[in-house]
């Protein structure tokens, strides 16, 4: 399966945020999706979600039976600050979503089940999610997604204030479903882009371009990189 996007365009009064962005990411890898804060990367997938109409260009999925139209029931996006029901326990969360969600869930689990995957401690699946870190709050968000199993996940700077345990047992659980999905995580670090990430992307004065990662060995590529995206900034 792939996922094209074409031409897509956007722009915020007379700021052009996307200028015809083009770019075809193929299931089964996960890309980096680079660019400096405000290059356009949640403008981006906002679009995609349809949470804001683009001013133009399309995205589809294809694959051996043809191309389709994407629709944000193909999504799974994880917002880089978690937005969930803060008045509910993770297992009331996970209970409420199931069974919303009922026929929609191929074999559903107990909410436990779930919870033991994602390894939230079994004294905290009974606290309310206020009282939840930054971190587990990120890990209640993906869950859901990887439930509700979409075959795009797009993942908005969802690593970037995590600590360095919480972080890699989120890189472990991504690199685990890569094979069946397509996965898109923007980032402005290049060094997490570079670890977890089979592809890089580059989001530049509104278009997508491919960077080849032999290449980012070269310290003077980097810097060209580099520089390039300072000068979007002071545009």
């Amino acid at each position: 399966m792939k996922l094209v996007i074409s031409e897509m365009r956007k722009s915020f009064d007379k700021k052009e945020v996307l200028r015809g962005a083009s770019f075809t990411f193929e299931q089964g890898r996960i890309y980096g999706l680079l660019g400096r804060n405000g290059a356009g990367k949640t403008t981006l997938f906002n679009c995609l979600n349809e949470d804001l109409r683009a001013d133009g260009g399309s995205a589809f999925l294809e694959d051996e039976g043809g191309r389709r139209p994407l629709s944000c029931d193909d999504i799974g996006y994880v917002l880089s600050t978690p937005v969930l029901p803060e008045f509910l326990t993770a297992r009331e969360f996970l209970r409420f979503f199931l069974d919303i969600n009922r026929g929609r869930v191929p074999y559903p689990k107990e909410p436990d089940v779930y919870l033991d995957y994602m390894q939230i401690d079994p004294e905290d699946r009974g606290k309310l999610m206020k009282d939840f870190s930054h971190g587990m709050k990120n890990k209640m968000q993906m869950l859901v997604h990887f439930i509700a199993d979409p075959p795009v996940l797009l993942l908005d700077e969802p690593l970037t204030s995590l600590d360095v345990v919480m972080a890699d047992e989120m890189k472990q659980l991504l690199r685990r479903r890569k094979e069946t999905h397509i996965t898109i995580l923007s980032t402005h670090i290049m060094e997490l882009a570079l670890d977890l990430c089979d592809d890089i992307v580059i989001l530049h004065n509104g278009a997508l371009s491919p960077v080849e990662r032999e290449h980012l060995d070269d310290a003077a590529y980097k810097d060209r990189i580099i520089a390039a995206l300072k000068e979007e900034e002071n545009d």
